[in-house]
Formats: structure tokens, sequence, C-alpha cells
């Protein structure tokens, strides 16, 4: 007999990951399936951000920016670990936005949201430090606002396993490969490594991004399924361009927007695109094109020009927005759109299938997808923190401070990163250790095998690449030879398992 739930979840990105947790929270039994790691695609490729929408006003998306500026103080407030404010400074250049449309924009920021953690907006003077030698010289007044900075990936994780500890079952590198919808609910095949099995739910999410349509076209075979518009995403990193801890945000001339983002303390993220893309979307990579574009926008703002062959790495991603027939990729919107498929009779069980959404949103979008499926429950997403995210935002520096006095044989570096990606369950991933000796093999900088049992015991971790790029950025601060350790070391657990 099959295995049954009420609820699978198709797909492991920021959507799927926060519907699973939700729902298991609820008490429903819950089966999420993602065919790569957890936000392996879109949701490890955004701009990192945390944020309104500050450019979706022009649109007149205010239900958009509200919402997403509500959720920005709740999720500072429930995962201040992988979450933290930024102070964003937006130059005035003549012949673009008027000084009154940025104030009055800025404004609505400030207020739309009820913002109380941040910081309002101010002006400044480009002129002085720390502008004064990055910036151009024909940029005089700019306007400096809040947003927060989020660990993309490393929300999926977080989500994913607060739902496996309220009980969901979290499947990664197992792909949904067939669903039939019966009297009573969905059976579904799932393929992994270790082969296929079917297991049987009442009702199924899909999630799948930007295979959203293919899940459909499996589902529901004899109905037309073209409601996606992919659209690619591109970034570049640099050496650290300018010190300081602000960001930059760059209008272009083209309307779009460019942010310039401190990035892992020794480098500087710039991005991002906006490109019509049709194909696979799995592992595409920046094009020359684009490359060109990001550094060409920068350097009508930046004193130093910036070139494509300077970048030390890139990534690139697609958003599975809802083909809402805008004539732009950049205006099309980024809300979320639900379709709630019940059958002909409008009385089968139940798929809902989401296009769009963000980042920002991801936790209210879990909501109404649960209302929407007529899940019953309270919802409780608002106020509980995310696995060791139990800390005070505002004290977040005090936090950092008392773990170095717990772990005086840390190295520095290593309390300030772990205490960034762990938080208060960094007391799980160290243990009983006393010591360095006690952490295990030393595979490069300050990372330790201890770290990497932890993340393939409780984040569903089972690749080099998922640790080093998804659960971490390691994979810029280690040499090859660190890198080719920590490949060695998934390759022994393979075999030793």
């Amino acid at each position: 007999m099959s295995e049954q739930f009420d609820l699978l979840v198709i797909g492991g990105g920021i959507n799927g990951a926060g519907i699973a947790r939700d729902a298991a929270g609820r008490g429903l039994s819950v089966c999420l399936v993602e065919k790569d790691d957890l936000a392996q695609h879109t949701s490890s490729a955004s701009t990192k951000l945390v944020h309104g929408g500050l450019r979706y006003l022009e649109h007149f998306e205010f239900r958009l920016v509200r919402e997403s500026l509500i959720e920005r103080e709740r999720l500072l407030k429930i995962a201040p670990h992988i979450i933290w404010p930024l102070r964003f400074v937006l130059p005035h250049d003549d012949g673009l936005r008027p000084k009154w449309m940025l104030r009055l924009g800025l404004f609505l920021y400030d207020n739309l949201g009820g913002r109380k953690l941040l910081p309002p907006t101010r002006t400044v003077d480009l002129r002085a430090a720390p502008h004064g030698k990055v910036l151009e010289e024909r940029l005089v007044k700019g306007f400096e606002y809040s947003d927060c900075w989020v660990e993309d990936s490393r929300l999926v994780a977080l989500n994913c396993l607060d739902a496996k500890e309220h009980g969901a079952d979290i499947r990664t590198r197992t792909e949904c490969v067939g669903l039939e919808r019966q009297a009573d609910g969905w059976s579904a095949e799932l393929r992994s490594e270790s082969g296929e099995v079917q297991i049987h739910a009442r009702m199924v999410v899909n999630a799948a991004g930007p295979w959203v349509d293919k899940v459909l076209g499996r589902a529901i075979p004899s109905d037309s399924h073209e409601n996606l518009r992919l659209v690619k995403g591109s970034h570049l990193i640099f050496p650290r361009l300018f010190e300081g801890e602000h960001c930059y945000i760059f209008q272009n001339k083209d309307e779009r927007i460019i942010f310039a983002i401190p990035y892992e303390r020794d480098f500087t993220l710039v991005g991002t695109t906006d490109v019509g893309f049709e194909g696979d979307p799995s592992g595409i990579q920046i094009s020359a094109a684009e490359a060109h574009y990001i550094c060409d926008a920068a350097n009508e703002y930046l004193e130093v020009d910036i070139a494509p062959e300077q970048a030390v790495s890139s990534y690139a991603g697609v958003r599975p927005l809802y083909d809402d027939s805008s004539a732009s990729n950049s205006t099309v919107t980024r809300d979320y759109v639900f379709e709630l498929d019940r059958g002909s009779d409008n009385n089968a069980p139940p798929m809902l299938s989401i296009f769009g959404g963000k980042i920002t949103t991801y936790r209210k979008l879990a909501e109404h997808a649960l209302e929407k499926l007529g899940v019953s429950g309270n919802s409780w997403t608002a106020d509980k923190h995310l696995p060791g995210g139990n800390i005070d935002p505002e004290h977040f520096d005090d936090f950092v401070a008392e773990t170095a006095r717990r772990y005086p044989w840390l190295p520095e570096s290593a309390v300030a990163r772990m205490a960034r990606a762990y938080g208060t369950r960094i007391d799980t991933l160290i243990g009983t250790a006393q010591g360095l000796n006690d952490m295990g093999p030393h595979l490069g900088g300050d990372l330790y095998a201890r770290e990497l049992e932890y993340l393939a015991e409780h984040e569903f971790v089972t690749t080099a690449e998922d640790a080093l790029w998804r659960r971490s950025k390691l994979e810029l601060h280690l040499d090859d030879a660190s890198k080719a350790r920590v490949r060695d070391w998934f390759a022994q657990r393979k075999v030793a398992a």
C-alpha cells in the first residue's frame, strides 16, 4: 500500500518550503518533493533582498508593496540571523526620475507598511564620504532608505527544517514523474536514486517554479498550459568595489534599476537583468550581453569603471512569472497568482498551482494558498521564529559576542560566520565539542567536518555544491585544495552509506 499524505508539495523553492512549513504546523501530513537540491534554481538566484519593491510603486502595485513592507519586518523578527537591515543610497541623476517623484515614492515606501524597526529615509550629500570617491562627480544629492538582506537559499532550507520538525517528509533529489487524479485524492509517482515509489495525497500544491506548466501537463494533460513568462535575471560578483556597509541602487535610462551590494565581506554583488527566456531553465548562466549590460549600467554611476572580466563569479536564474501580457519583462507583475483545479465537476481532489511571487511575500503566499485549498487551522507563522532565529534583531551583535564567550576556542571568523548562518542552532552544531580537535578534520579556512555533518543530518545536504554554494557561500572563500577536501568528504560519506 502506498504512503498516505494530506498534502503533496511539488517544488523545493521558497514557495513550496513555506507552504510545507505552514501546513505541517497546522497538523497536516505533508510530503515535499524537489527534483534537485532545495533552492537550487530560482530561490538561490535572487538579488537576496527582503524588500517592498520600490519600483513597483511606479506600476501602481500598492497592495503588493504594502504586503511586502509588512512582511519585511515580520521576517526580520523571525529570522534575524539570516535577515538583517541594509541602507540603500539612491543617487538623483538629472534627466531620469525627478526629485519630487523620488521623494514621493520614498515617503510612501516609509509609510505604507507600518515601519517600526527600520530607520526612515534621509537625504545624503554624495560629495561627502563615503560616496565622494565612489560615485561620479556629477552626482550631488541622493536619498538613503532601508530594506533588508536575506540569505535566500538558507531561508528555504530553514523553512524545510521547521516543516520537518513539525512532521513533514522532505525529499530532495526526488522528482514527481507522474500524477493521476483519483476519486479520493492524487496518486503520485516519485523517482529518486533509490528507485520509484507511489504515494497518495488528498491535495497537491504545484510550486515547481519554472516547471509549473510541465507539472500541470502531467496532471491534467487534456488542457493547454501556457501561463508562465520566464524572465532571466543575472548577477556578477566583484572584488569589493567600495568600503562601508551601505548599498547603491542605480537608475538606468531604460527605467530599470541595478543594485550594488556589499557581499560576503570581501565582494560586491551587482545586478540584475530582466531578459525573456525560453528553453530549459536548469543550469543557466549569465550571457555576455547581460554581463556588459550590468557593467555599463553601473559605470554610469561609479567613478572607477568595472568590466565583466573583473568578476570573480556570477549566477543566473529565471523568475517564473505569471504572464499578464505586459509588453516589458520589467513591468510584468511580481505578484503571485493561483490556479486552483478541482476537475470538470468542481468537486474533485484539488491541485493548486502557483505562478510568480517573490521571496519577501512567501510566508503570506503560503497562508493564502492554504486558505485557497480550504485548509483549517489558524495561521501561525507570522511570529514563530525559524530554526535558530530566537534572537532579538536589535541586539544581534550581543548574541555574537555571547557566542564567542561560550566558545573561546572557535576562531573569530568562525563565530561570526556560523552565528549568522545558524543563529542559536550553533549550539546544536557544536554539540559536546570542547575544542577544535573535537570538530573533526579541518577542511580549510574555518570549516571543519562537524559542520558538514550538521548540514547533512539537519539541512538536507548531500553534495559539496549544496554545502558550499547554497547552505553557505564558502565556495567564494576556500581555495581549490579545501574545496577538493569537501568533495572528498561527501564522496566518502556516500560510499559509507
